[in-house]
């Protein structure tokens, strides 16, 4: 029992030097981002958030909210398996919604933007902006698959427990350190055949298509972008995770970032500045989630 408090305090305190080690080499204070006169905007290529070519709707947001500081803009581009870790300064990953902490590296941007998806562990070692964007994880397999979509139930916690219900003996695809890990969902438990995708997550959608896997996860954007991508080669089975949100990221220390970002998102939100972006990249989210969309 000794043993155990004393790796549990251990971790604790790891934990603190770390943060502190991140704080120490690096802050992203309004003061010192404009003395640099760089906005680093560091992005995972997704969906419609971040295209090949660097546009789509996490660049325009990040660029207007770069000329709302009165800086030039610059894009970092980083994968799944490092964007965080590039934020915060040390190695970051997950498993059983446990955060493990590894070794110190580069500090690489200001801000993580790219359809990144609010989640417990996450919000231990990044703060997030006020939603940006709807989202949820689906089920979804080739449109010729003998699964049918699920009718929604009486409430969405029956509706996510019928779709799991259709899934023991599946071959799944998921991608570990994202908002589609199976595990956070506990899809193995419930009987899937789990295949960890180690691809680009854009890529999901055609694996499933070629015959990889029967079936896979979706959060909402992708889905979208999906079913308009290759009509009539996909279907949306039924959700998986309850409705959530996505975000902009911020390093702790950098509190005074992540407010003015949130004044600066509030006034592009109620002019409609920000529902036209959205409409530029994702049009048909307004029929998905309406309210989300419903301010002035």
């Amino acid at each position: 029992m000794l043993k155990k408090h004393i790796l549990i305090l251990f971790g604790i305190l790891l934990t603190i030097s770390m943060a502190t080690t991140c704080r120490g080499a690096e802050q992203s204070t309004l003061d010192q981002i404009r003395e640099r006169g760089v906005l680093r905007h560091i992005g995972v290529p997704y969906a419609n958030f971040i295209t090949t070519d660097q546009k789509g709707l996490s660049i325009l947001l990040i660029k207007e909210f770069a000329v709302h500081l009165g800086v030039e803009y610059e894009y970092i581009q980083s994968d799944w398996a490092n964007v965080i870790s590039d934020l915060v300064g040390y190695k970051v990953t997950h498993a059983e919604k446990k955060v493990i902490l590894g070794k110190k590296r580069p500090i690489k941007g200001d801000l993580i933007a790219n359809g990144l998806t609010i989640l417990d562990w996450r919000k231990k070692i990044i703060d997030f902006s006020t939603p940006t964007f709807p989202t949820q994880v689906w089920l979804a397999c080739k449109s010729d698959h003998r699964l049918r979509p699920v009718q929604a139930g009486k409430n969405e916690t029956e509706t996510i427990k019928y779709t799991k219900s259709l899934i023991k003996g599946l071959h799944l695809l998921g991608a570990k350190n994202t908002c589609l890990d199976p595990s956070l969902y506990g899809l193995e438990q419930a009987g899937a055949i789990i295949h960890n995708f180690q691809s680009n997550l854009n890529e999901l959608a055609p694996a499933v298509i070629k015959g990889s896997a029967e079936a896979t996860l979706l959060d909402v954007p992708d889905a979208l972008v999906a079913l308009q991508k290759w009509p009539g080669q996909i279907k949306i089975i039924g959700p998986v995770s309850p409705r959530q949100n996505m975000g902009v990221a911020f390093r702790p220390d950098s509190r005074e970032l992540l407010d003015e970002f949130n004044k600066f998102y509030s006034k592009i939100r109620n002019n409609g500045i920000y529902s036209k972006m959205v409409k530029k990249y994702y049009h048909s989210v307004f029929n998905y989630y309406p309210r989300f969309f419903s301010y002035q």
